[in-house]
């Protein structure tokens, strides 16, 4: 408008000069280029747009993996994501006997000796997983939900009045051991009799949330934090890891998208030589012991004492001790682990192209993982398993959900448990190395929680409202939990009945429990007769049985033909 009345207002007057005559043409061409530049059809601007170009359609498997399931790369690829797989595991596996074995009495060369036998443990219960599991690509690794029952264990008056350091190691070990044996029958009994099948299908529009909150913590209370303590090497490998997995994922070499597939290697590489640099160069020789034990490449203690070959075996710290007060605590961890599994397979069929696995299905594999914590209390690992959730958000990022790469990674696992000096060359890879990728996979396993919720109606007030509440109350009620024992050194659950205690506090310390109790009691009483559409259970319908979508045969049947005994439900 304002350039048609300029124009009209010159054109009145003749131009007199040559500049005027070049205003006047100037104008006309700013007129007739805004003309074809802006103006369109009146018919083309009543037009109402299409519904697929402001929507999307809700898709039950997850579009854009290279690699699905039951697809495999070529073996070099194969080998060499699988060990990306294997590095990436490490983190868990030697965080938590860092943390547990000095408070036991344990030396170094005792916490080889259990990251050795988590590592082996971790590696048998993923090969069992996904062949006779839920065989989705999941690694079954270590789980934090039992360190609150094992810190109990560790401070028993009757285990800490041992002035021997050894002996007290021990006796603590023995003491988690028997622990672990009696409540993994929680997830055996549970599995097998197909009770917990039964279960998974009043949980809806809940199986998305405890999934984002448990990863939502896990950034803010650990990863963020572990970052913080050495930021020299945590943030360029946060940056790094970044720029290699997405900025430049389109650059190939003999068509392999090498950065994006091997993102993780290739940064965790570089950081790691940083690191060194840093540490022989003397960068941490006057900073404070904390910043030392986070950022040198020296200070984990595990290449000199890790044997050149050693075997676990079960029972090798002796005949486990039971009590019944140890065993009720640890219930509540199992518990826990069960809620956490149950959505990490959800997460990993998700990122692995499959249709989520029917309840039949995920009951088996709770059964296996079971078994799992059996073994884990057999060989003496300090902590039970759980479905490794930083391996789920690897899927993502590389692209790559194939059964085939984490059976390899498996195999990495058992063969470097039993070199321990090579084993240990990697273990001692700096933990905010591994922070700072949790804080991007970590996102990732949350972000395909949140995608659950396309398959329910959130323009509904009420299930808004469950999201909410089941949201605020899992963050806010374990915060509260997490602060009051950091303060008092115990948790607010603080009876004679010590066994209570620990059942109590342990359940309210995870985020996804707390989410899941609430989500699931809501889901099921607010409105539930009338609201079936809204809660997507016309969606999930095809998935509760196994004869409800042709493709569960494919992705979840037995090898070797074991149908035949085990006919799904």
């Amino acid at each position: 408008l304002v350039l048609q009345l300029s124009l009209s207002t010159s054109l009145l007057s003749p131009p007199k000069t040559p500049f005027s005559l070049l205003l006047h043409l100037h104008l006309l061409l700013w007129f007739g280029f805004c003309r074809a530049r802006f103006s369109f059809d009146p018919a083309e601007k009543m037009a109402a747009p299409k519904p697929e170009e402001i929507s999307h359609p809700a898709m039950d498997q997850l579009q854009g993996l290279e690699y699905c399931i039951d697809s495999n790369p070529s073996w070099g690829e194969s080998i060499a994501l699988g060990f990306q797989h294997y590095i990436l595991a490490l983190g868990t596996a030697v965080m938590i006997p860092s943390f547990l074995v000095p408070l036991m009495g344990g030396d170094h060369g005792d916490k080889v000796r259990v990251v050795q036998t988590l590592l082996f443990v971790e590696g048998i219960n993923t090969l069992i997983q996904t062949l006779f599991g839920t065989r989705l690509p999941t690694v079954i690794g270590g789980s934090y939900a039992f360190m609150v029952p094992i810190m109990s264990i560790i401070h028993d008056p009757a285990l800490t009045r041992i002035e021997d350091d050894h002996l007290r190691f021990l006796s603590t070990m023995r003491a988690v051991q028997g622990a672990l044996i009696v409540s993994s029958s929680i997830q055996i009994i549970l599995g097998y009799s197909q009770l917990w099948a039964i279960c998974s299908r009043l949980m809806l529009i809940t199986f998305s949330l405890k999934k984002v909150i448990l990863m939502f913590l896990f950034i803010l209370s650990r990863s963020i934090s572990q970052v913080g303590r050495c930021v020299e090497i945590g943030v360029p490998m946060l940056i790094l890891f970044v720029t290699f997995s997405q900025y430049l994922k389109n650059f190939h070499f003999r068509q392999l998208p090498v950065l994006e597939r091997f993102a993780l290697l290739i940064s965790v590489t570089v950081i790691w030589a940083y690191a060194h640099l840093l540490t022989a160069s003397g960068a941490y020789k006057h900073r404070p012991d904390l910043t030392q034990v986070n950022c040198r490449t020296d200070r984990a203690y595990l290449i000199s004492a890790a044997p050149w070959i050693k075997i676990p075996y079960p029972l090798q710290w002796g005949a486990p001790t039971f009590d019944a007060g140890h065993c009720f605590g640890m219930m509540a961890a199992v518990i826990v682990s069960l809620i956490e599994s149950t959505g990490g397979y959800k997460a990993a069929s998700r990122l692995a192209s499959a249709t989520p696995p029917p309840a039949h299905v995920l009951s088996r594999g709770i059964g296996w993982q079971g078994i799992g914590i059996l073994l884990s209390g057999m060989f003496g690992t300090m902590s039970g398993c759980t479905v490794s959730a930083e391996n789920v958000g690897l899927l993502g990022s590389t692209r790559v959900g194939s059964r085939r790469v984490i059976q390899i990674a498996a195999g990495f696992m058992i063969f470097f448990s039993i070199l321990g000096k090579f084993g240990a060359l990697f273990a001692s890879i700096p933990f905010p190395i591994f922070a700072a990728l949790y804080c991007v996979l970590f996102g990732l396993v949350a972000s395909v929680g949140l995608s659950f919720l396309q398959f329910t109606n959130m323009n509904s007030m009420r299930n808004l409202f469950i999201v909410g509440v089941a949201l605020f109350l899992g963050l806010s009620i374990p915060e509260y939990f997490r602060e009051y024992t950091s303060k008092a050194f115990h948790g607010p659950s603080h009876t004679k009945a010590g066994w209570f205690n620990d059942f109590l506090n342990t359940i309210f310390f995870s985020s996804p429990t707390v989410a899941l109790i609430v989500g699931v009691f809501l889901d099921n009483t607010l409105d539930y007769k009338d609201s079936a559409r809204d809660r997507g259970m016309p969606w999930w319908a095809k998935f509760r049985s196994f004869q409800g979508d042709s493709r569960n045969e494919e992705f979840y049947t037995l090898p070797f033909n074991l149908n035949r005994f085990f006919p799904p439900s």
